[in-house]
């Protein structure tokens, strides 16, 4: 049962968000400050907060599901600094502030993604070293390990990354739309759920039906970030807009129109509250976000 709201999640996750990096030798200091300097950007800590949810949601003990929390914000801030690079996306700004590769260029910024990534399973792995004497509790993390893993690779966000980069300049259909988006957003959001899901020890109910609501929420989450590209504040989401039409990168308005587009954000908020009904509230917390992240186009 979730007692805490978002915020109280996010603040419980952001006074331990960088007792997980390891101390780094002053040699290579530069590399721990540009990791540093993303990690500690802000954001909206969607994917953490909704690990330690899941977790909570199904029994588990939220402070032992810190260490997988950062993880995923560690591997989601590795992708975002990636992203923002020339070779990529090629942005000058992330969450108000000039993205990594701006202040540290281009050469550190690579390696802080990769450092970033790194330090999320070397996380994963400590934690498990701490539960040999108890199988169930090192099969539970293994699993949840697994589902980040999974929802960060080559059958997950990276399979979309490089399908977005790919349909950039050609025709894209609806379906192909679909795959990039299921797997460059919604994968992490699923992982998330998951591994915090499993963490908590669920039922094969509350697993399916947590799924369900992530994989429509990721979907949601993504098609709500493209409207907002379109028609959004610059200001208020803290990077540009307008960049999606000027890289004629594949969008949900750019291949349905703005209208069409709201109508499906409606239609996936709805499944996501949907898959989670029968709990009433004690599933509070996910329904709420999946409407709140609806309101934000209005």
């Amino acid at each position: 049962m979730n007692d805490l709201t978002f915020n109280e999640y996010k603040d419980m996750f952001e006074e331990h968000l960088t007792d997980f990096i390891p101390d780094v030798d002053q040699k290579s200091i530069s590399l721990y400050e540009s990791m540093k300097y993303s990690i500690a950007a802000g954001g909206k800590r969607i994917r953490p907060v909704l690990l330690m949810a899941a977790c909570d949601f199904c029994g588990g003990k939220v402070a032992e599901a810190l260490p997988y929390a950062c993880a995923i914000e560690y591997i989601h801030t590795y992708s975002l600094i990636h992203d923002d690079l020339p070779c990529m996306d090629d942005d000058d700004l992330r969450r108000g502030m000039p993205t990594n590769h701006k202040v540290y260029g281009e050469a550190v910024a690579t390696l802080a993604g990769d450092g970033l990534q790194s330090v999320a399973h070397e996380v994963m792995y400590k934690d498990m070293l701490l539960y040999f004497d108890d199988p169930d509790a090192l099969k539970r993390r293994v699993r949840a390990a697994l589902e980040i893993t999974k929802g960060s690779g080559i059958k997950g966000m990276v399979a979309g990354q490089i399908a977005d980069i790919e349909a950039e300049d050609k025709p894209c259909s609806k379906e192909m739309l679909d795959y990039i988006h299921i797997n460059k957003t919604a994968a992490m959001i699923v992982a998330a759920v998951r591994a915090g899901a499993r963490l908590g020890n669920c039922t094969e109910d509350e697993l399916q039906s947590l799924t369900s609501f992530a994989e429509n929420l990721g979907l949601a989450f993504q098609v709500c970030d493209d409207i907002l590209d379109v028609e959004g504040n610059e200001e208020f989401m803290g990077k540009q807009t307008g960049k999606d039409a000027a890289s004629a990168k594949a969008t949900y308005p750019s291949i349905h129109g703005l209208e069409e587009s709201k109508k499906r954000l409606a239609e996936l908020t709805k499944a996501a509250t949907d898959a989670l009904a029968q709990y009433y509230d004690n599933a509070e917390l996910f329904v709420k976000l999946a409407i709140d992240l609806e309101n934000r186009i209005s």
